[in-house]
């Protein structure tokens, strides 16, 4: 697996409806305030977009995002954080009572997190790795965690390659691939049902972030 997200996203209702019916760019006003409530006391100058397939980890110094009716998307590294829950209150005021959804994972260290606020109170967190283990696991587990908290989805033992058991009972990539489905309504890895979204037709605008000092937001 090599998937990898740094995802936030403000939602009123279902993202995967919203994803679905996007047509065109997002607007150029609308997305640059969204940086603005997000980031603030940085200065953003537009560059090349990109499609949410190919944007939910960008490059450093590179942030995509989107505005549509009903749900904003920022993609940007700055937007990970061990312990999910400790997401600074700068980044939730800006829900204003909307469903916020952080999804970040990594594949170079089976690392996943995710946390979901629903009218700014933390519904669910999770963080956990295979050298770090579970880090964080606050409220409780979503349908979609199900089969995999109860041992329906262990990774199988590669003889050629592993010598000892997974160190956890699941692959956390595996679940956060299930958790963007459930969340966004669409995969970075594997199949997609018919009905999923496809990330490759969503466009996100990109930015470029500047502190005062003018030297790209870090």
């Amino acid at each position: 697996m090599g998937a990898k997200t740094a995802l936030l996203a403000y939602a009123d209702g279902d993202v995967a409806s919203v994803l679905k019916a996007a047509a065109g760019e997002p607007t150029v006003e609308d997305t640059a305030a969204l940086i603005a409530r997000v980031f603030p006391g940085c200065r953003a100058e537009s560059t090349e977009g990109e499609v949410l397939g190919e944007a939910t980890y960008p490059l450093d110094g590179l942030t995509y995002a989107a505005s549509f009716p009903g749900v904003d998307l920022v993609c940007d590294r700055r937007l990970t954080f061990d312990r999910p829950s400790e997401l600074p209150a700068h980044l939730l005021e800006p829900a204003a009572g909307r469903r916020v959804i952080l999804h970040a994972m990594h594949s170079v260290s089976d690392w996943l997190a995710f946390a979901v606020w629903e009218d700014g109170r933390l519904v669910r967190s999770l963080s956990l790795s295979p050298g770090g283990g579970i880090v964080e696991n606050t409220g409780d587990p979503f349908p979609f965690e199900t089969p995999y908290w109860a041992g329906d989805r262990p990774v199988e033992l590669d003889p050629e390659w592993d010598e000892e058991p997974y160190a956890l009972p699941f692959h956390p990539l595996e679940l956060g691939n299930e958790a963007l489905r459930a969340f966004f309504g669409f995969l970075l890895e594997g199949r997609p049902a018919p009905d999923d979204v496809d990330p490759d037709a969503v466009p996100l605008l990109g930015f470029r972030l500047f502190a005062d000092s003018n030297e790209p937001s870090s």
